[in-house]
């Protein structure tokens, strides 16, 4: 791996003791392309540009958590993200699987037991596993992987400092912001001192115990379920709905799915304090919002999942004359992925208006870097994006939420097809599936593209990636409808839909 390459030195005098002068070397490199951020679309934008043969630096750096917490390499995807999520989902889900072996034949009276420590510490190596394969397609590809924060001294230059507070000064044609987003804690006492959140449960290694998932976002209802199904006592506290942004329907008989497997669900409340007592529990203040109403409990651990933040603080911005978005503190880009000024961009969870999904920022990185340093021109495009949320009952969905979908062209114009089913393998063990459900939103004229498809069901993201891709070709409704099905699939159900919501019909599937 090149550390600082096409160096130059830069000396710089400090004054002290009387007239006595010490001069520091600093070492300065110049590169065609400075990516800010060793995450999934940092990393993507990086190796496009050197694999078009440019001089590429990437800039990576933690910070702690407020409870110590860091890790390596490929942001928060790989380390406290998608992959140690799912992992600790498919953990969870073979609880029910377990359970269920007994009414297929397999003889077994006990459920086996759960061990957190081997189960972390196994999602901690391949985590490892992952941040070294980052790091040696980085030396592959000749590209400089400087271990430091990175902050703007002008448009094209960059200050890096390494934890042992070493400064690197860097400059570069093009600079790529690609840092992502932290959790967001509340202003109540005893938050950053004794709560945890998604940066660091994945990377505990003892159990969480009784715990308290506050939040309601995707990453809230994915924490609460997994450490529920893996048998932790675990209580969930909402605000006010959840999943916002999404289908609300859905995201209600997501909740409604987690009630039924008796999770505890703390509705329109709020943490006010948390305090830890003399053996190490947490004694948590809650308000019941409309009434005021305030209660007390005790848990071993509570994970803050209330929203994520921006990291452009260190960065300053100001610098360089960068503009961000007030309210939100991500950084205004247009369709190019570029800022205000001419050769900074923003990619990823960084961006103004674009979706925190780790493949989005991939492809825009990608895309980016062949606009940068090829003859493309062809930009990202952000229309029906897919994406799935594991909760115990996984959710996927792609395109407009039936709420959207009618406030953007009007009840009389939207057709909402919809059905509930049983997924087979939920048969013989009698699994709940009071919550399975499947919902395409279209015009009521079928010939039309569909607008927006939905499904709550075991493997979502799976069933989801194709339809999404014919969601992206401008499938219509009579299309689906005209597809033969795979049987017996759940996905098959969803080219079976017929029944709309305007009829007033009882949408659950029967039969074969």
């Amino acid at each position: 791996m090149r550390f600082l390459r096409t160096s130059l030195l830069l000396q710089k005098t400090v004054l002290c003791h009387g007239n006595r002068r010490f001069v520091s070397k600093v070492t300065v490199n110049k590169y065609d392309l400075i990516v800010v951020g060793g995450g999934s679309g940092g990393l993507a934008c990086a190796k496009e540009a050197a694999d078009l043969g440019k001089n590429v630096a990437v800039l990576d750096y933690v910070t702690p958590s407020p409870q110590g917490t860091r890790w390596d390499i490929g942001g928060t995807c790989v380390n406290v993200g998608c992959i140690p999520k799912k992992l600790m989902h498919q953990a969870a889900l073979m609880r029910h699987q377990f359970a269920n072996a007994k009414s297929y034949g397999w003889k077994s009276d006990v459920l086996p037991e759960h061990d957190w420590t081997t189960l972390s510490s196994a999602v901690q190596m391949y985590i490892r596993s992952l941040n070294w394969g980052h790091k040696v397609q980085l030396t592959e590809k000749n590209i400089t992987y400087i271990n430091g924060k990175g902050s703007f001294v002008d448009k094209n230059t960059i200050q890096a400092v390494n934890k042992k507070g070493k400064k690197t000064i860097i400059f570069g044609d093009n600079i790529v912001l690609a840092v992502g987003g932290r959790p967001r804690y509340p202003n109540i006492p005893g938050a950053e001192e004794h709560c945890i959140s998604s940066d660091d449960i994945f990377w505990q290694q003892k159990p969480p115990g009784k715990t308290l998932v506050v939040g309601s976002s995707y990453v809230g209802l994915e924490c609460a379920g997994f450490l529920h199904g893996l048998g932790f006592n675990t209580t969930l506290m909402i605000r006010s709905i959840p999943l916002r942004g999404f289908d609300q329907q859905i995201a209600h008989l997501i909740t409604d799915h987690m009630a039924a497997e008796k999770m505890k669900i703390q509705w329109s409340q709020i943490p006010k304090s948390i305090t830890k007592l003399d053996d190490g529990i947490l004694s948590v203040e809650s308000e019941t919002l409309g009434s005021g109403e305030t209660s007390f409990d005790r848990y071993d651990t509570v994970l803050l999942a209330i929203g994520r933040d921006p990291v452009t603080s260190s960065l300053d911005l100001d610098q360089a004359e960068v503009q961000v978005d007030e309210k939100s503190g991500k950084i205004i880009v247009d369709d190019e992925e570029r800022t205000n000024i001419h050769n900074v961009y923003a990619i990823g969870d960084v961006a103004f208006g674009r979706p925190e999904l780790t493949p989005v920022a991939i492809k825009a990185g990608k895309l980016l870097a062949r606009r940068l340093f090829s003859d493309s021109n062809k930009l990202t495009d952000y229309e029906n994006v897919p994406t799935t949320v594991f909760t115990p009952l996984e959710y996927s969905c792609v395109g407009l939420s039936e709420e959207d979908a009618i406030a953007k062209y009007g009840n009389s114009n939207v057709e909402v097809y919809h059905a509930f089913y049983k997924p087979l393998e939920y048969a013989l063990p009698e699994q709940n599936h009071e919550q399975c459900y499947i919902k395409m939103v279209s015009f009521r004229d079928g010939s039309k593209p569909v607008i927006g498809l939905h499904f709550l069901g075991p493997n979502a993201g799976e069933v989801m990636q194709g339809f999404a891709v014919a969601m992206r070709c401008g499938v219509s409704r009579d299309k689906l409808a005209s597809t033969v099905g795979i049987h017996p699939t759940c996905a098959e159900e969803i080219v079976k839909l017929h029944i709309t919501k305007r009829s007033g019909l009882d949408p659950t599937v029967t039969g074969c």
